[in-house]
C-alpha cells in the first residue's frame, strides 16, 4: 500500500497475496447458508434427501463448538463458516482483548470444520457502547474503510497461525457487503468503500444480491435509475474480481411495519416496497434478475460458490427454492473458468481516481470513534443527522425515521426475545405500578455499556431489562433477577442441547 498525492494506490503484494490464498480454495458450487438450529439442520437435510435435492456445500452459521463438532462428524460436504460477533468495522480492535479472543475462537471453529473461508458482515451490532439486535452498516468513509482493512489483516494473521488447512494454507477471510435498513451514512460510495478495503487487505468478498437491492432502495438510486442501470453502474466501481461467494436470500416488509398503510413510497409513481433483508421470506424474482446481470459482468474469475441463505425458512420452501436454483445455475460451475461475458464488463476506475473525497478534511477534526458515537446517537433518536457523514451525496437519511421510530423500538421490545414473554411476572407487576414498557427503549440508550463477553443480543437484553427494573421499580428487582436466572439457564440448556441424532449427510 502506497500513498501518492493524498491518494492510495494498489499494493501488488496485497493483490498477489489474495490470489495465492484464493487459488487454494476449490470450487464449492451451489449451496445453502444455514443455521444449525433453525431449522434444525439434520431434519432439514433429511427433508432434502427425501426430495432428492442436494446442496453442494453448507455454509454454517456461528454455533457452539459441540454443535459444530456434530455437523463435521456427520457430513463430508464442504463446510465454510459464517461468523458472528467479530466487529471488524470498529476502531480499537488491535488493543481489545475481547476482539483477539473472538478471533481465536473463530479460528478454532474453522479448524474443526476444515472451512475454506470465514464470512463476516461488514457491519456491527455494537457501536460506541450501544447494542443493537440486527446489523448496522458501517460509516462509509475512508477512515472507516482503513480500519476495516487493518482489522481484517489482524484476523487473517490469526487464521494463518491457528487454522491451517490439511491441504496447505489457511481459511480466507471474506467480507460481506451488508444490507441497508432504511438509511446509509458516509462520504464514500459503497463500491468505492469496498475497493479501498480490498486495496489494503488480501480478503475476498461476499456479494449478497438482496443486500444490493436494499442499496438500490435506500440509497435513493431507484428514483433515478432502473435496476439494470444501477447494477451495471455499481459493478463498474465495485471490486467484483474479489468476489468469492454470492448470497441470495429473501426480502420482506419488516414485521414492525406490517399493518402500516405506508409501506411503499406513495408519492412516487412507481413505488417500491420497504423491503428489508429477511431470510425466512421467499426470494423475490427481481433478485434472480439481478443475479443474472451480475453473472454477466465478466470479472468473477475467483467465484467459488453461490448460496441461498435459508436460516429460519420453512423446509419445504427451502427445498423448492434450492431445486430451482440448482436447475438454473448448475452450469456456472461445470468448468473452472472465468464467469460471464468479458465483452459486457467495464474495467474498474484507475487506482489514482478511486478515492477522491473530502473525507480527509472531515477526519482532521473528528476521529472515527467520535464519528461512530454520533452515528449511534443519530440512529437511536438522540441526535439529528447533521454533518458530512449524513449530508454527503453518498448518504441518504430520507427514511431514517422508519428505522428510529418503528424498526428499532420493535427490535428492543420484541426481536430476539419478546420482553413480556421473557419477564411475564415482572411486566405484570410493572403494569400495576403504571410503568410502561415503552420506556425501556429510551432507557436502553441513555448510557453506553461496554461489551465484556461474547456478543449475544438475548443476553444483553436480559441484563439491560434487569437494570431498567432496578432503576424504575427497585422493589421488583428480586422478581426480575429470578426470571433472568431462569432465562439464562434455559437458554444455556437450549444452546448446548445435542442436535438430532439423524445423519446430516444428504
Amino acid at each position: 500500500m502506497e500513498w501518492k498525492g493524498g491518494r492510495m494506490t494498489l499494493s501488488r503484494n496485497v493483490c498477489h497475496d489474495f490470489q495465492d490464498r484464493v487459488a487454494r480454495i476449490p470450487v464449492h458450487g451451489l449451496g445453502l447458508s444455514v443455521d444449525v438450529y433453525s431449522p434444525d439442520l439434520p431434519s432439514l437435510l433429511a427433508d432434502l434427501t427425501r426430495r432428492q435435492v442436494f446442496p453442494m456445500y453448507l455454509e454454517v452459521f456461528h454455533a457452539t463448538f459441540s454443535a459444530l463438532t456434530t455437523v463435521r462428524d456427520q457430513t463430508d460436504l464442504p463446510l465454510p463458516y459464517h461468523g458472528e460477533g467479530l466487529w471488524v468495522t470498529q476502531p480499537g480492535a488491535e488493543s481489545d482483548p475481547l476482539f483477539q479472543e473472538e478471533a481465536q475462537v473463530l479460528a478454532s471453529h474453522l479448524s474443526l470444520l476444515r472451512s475454506a473461508w470465514s464470512n463476516h458482515e461488514c457491519a456491527t451490532k455494537h457501536i460506541a457502547g450501544y447494542s443493537f439486535g440486527t446489523y448496522l452498516p458501517p460509516l462509509y468513509t475512508a477512515s472507516s474503510a482503513d480500519v476495516v482493512a487493518k482489522n481484517i489483516s489482524l484476523v487473517q494473521a490469526i487464521f494463518d497461525q491457528q487454522a491451517a488447512l490439511q491441504g496447505g494454507g489457511s481459511p480466507l477471510f471474506l467480507l460481506e457487503m451488508p444490507p441497508l435498513t432504511f438509511f446509509v451514512a458516509g462520504t464514500l460510495s459503497i463500491p468505492a468503500y469496498f475497493r479501498r478495503v480490498t486495496d489494503q487487505a488480501a480478503c475476498g468478498l461476499v456479494l449478497d444480491v438482496g443486500h444490493l437491492w436494499t442499496v438500490y432502495r435506500y440509497s435513493g438510486a431507484w428514483r433515478a435509475q432502473s435496476i439494470t442501470q444501477f447494477v451495471d453502474d455499481f459493478l463498474r466501481e465495485f471490486p467484483v474480481e474479489r468476489v468469492v461467494e454470492i448470497h441470495v436470500a429473501g426480502l420482506a416488509v419488516h414485521e414492525s411495519l406490517v399493518g402500516k398503510a405506508d409501506v411503499v413510497d406513495s408519492e412516487d409513481p412507481n413505488p417500491l416496497p420497504r423491503w428489508t433483508d429477511a431470510h425466512a421470506a421467499p426470494i423475490p424474482p427481481v433478485l434472480f434478475e439481478m443475479l443474472d446481470r451480475i453473472l454477466q459482468c465478466g470479472r468473477l474469475e475467483h467465484l467459488r460458490g453461490m448460496a441461498l441463505e435459508v436460516d429460519t425458512k420453512p423446509s419445504d420452501l427451502i427445498a423448492d427454492e434450492l431445486a430451482w436454483f440448482l436447475e438454473r445455475y448448475r452450469h456456472m460451475f461445470d468448468q473452472d473458468v472465468p464467469r460471464g461475458s468479458v465483452a459486457d464488463a467495464s474495467p474498474p476506475p484507475p487506482a489514482n481516481a478511486r478515492f477522491s473525497t473530502n473525507d480527509g478534511s472531515v477526519l482532521k477534526t473528528e476521529s472515527l470513534s467520535e464519528a461512530y458515537d454520533q452515528y449511534a446517537q443519530v440512529v437511536s433518536s438522540r441526535a439529528e443527522p447533521v454533518g458530512p457523514n449524513w449530508m454527503a451525496p453518498t448518504a441518504c437519511a430520507d427514511e431514517l425515521d422508519w428505522y428510529r421510530t418503528k424498526y428499532l423500538p420493535h427490535e428492543i421490545l420484541h426481536w430476539g426475545g419478546d420482553i413480556e414473554a421473557m419477564f411475564p411476572e415482572t411486566c405484570r407487576a410493572m403494569a400495576g405500578q403504571q410503568i410502561a414498557l415503552d420506556g425501556f427503549v429510551s432507557y436502553w440508550f441513555h448510557l453506553p455499556h461496554p461489551v465484556t463477553r461474547s456478543y449475544d443480543f438475548f443476553d444483553v437484553k436480559i441484563d439491560r431489562f434487569v437494570d431498567f427494573v432496578r432503576e424504575l421499580a427497585p422493589d421488583l428487582e428480586p422478581l426480575a433477577q429470578r426470571e433472568a436466572t431462569e432465562l439464562r439457564l434455559a437458554y444455556q440448556a437450549a444452546s448446548e442441547a445435542p442436535l438430532s441424532t439423524a445423519s446430516i449427510y444428504p
